[in-house]
C-alpha cells in the first residue's frame, strides 16, 4: 500500500515539474505607472470601471445600512 502511495506521488511530481509553462507577461511596472501618475484621481478608483461601480456599490451598501440602524434604533414599535 505505501509502496503505492509513493509511486503514484513520484509520478505525479514528475509530470507537474515537467509540464510545460505558458510565459506570463509581467504587468507590474505598469500598474505601478498607473497607480502612482499624479492626475487627481483617488487611488481607489484609477483600476477604471470595475473600481467605479464597486466603490458605488460599496457605498450605497454602506449608507443603506446605516439608514437602516438609525431607523431600527429610533423607531419606536410596540409589539
Amino acid at each position: 500500500m505505501l509502496r503505492k502511495m509513493l509511486a503514484l506521488r513520484q509520478i505525479s511530481q514528475r509530470t507537474i515539474s515537467t509540464a510545460s509553462r505558458r510565459q506570463i507577461q509581467n504587468r507590474v511596472p505598469e500598474q505601478q505607472k498607473l497607480f502612482q501618475e499624479d492626475n487627481g484621481i483617488p487611488v481607489y478608483l484609477k483600476g477604471g470601471i470595475m473600481d467605479h461601480l464597486l466603490y458605488g456599490l460599496t457605498l450605497t451598501i454602506t449608507i443603506g445600512g446605516t439608514v437602516y440602524c438609525m431607523y431600527e434604533l429610533f423607531s419606536t414599535h410596540k409589539k
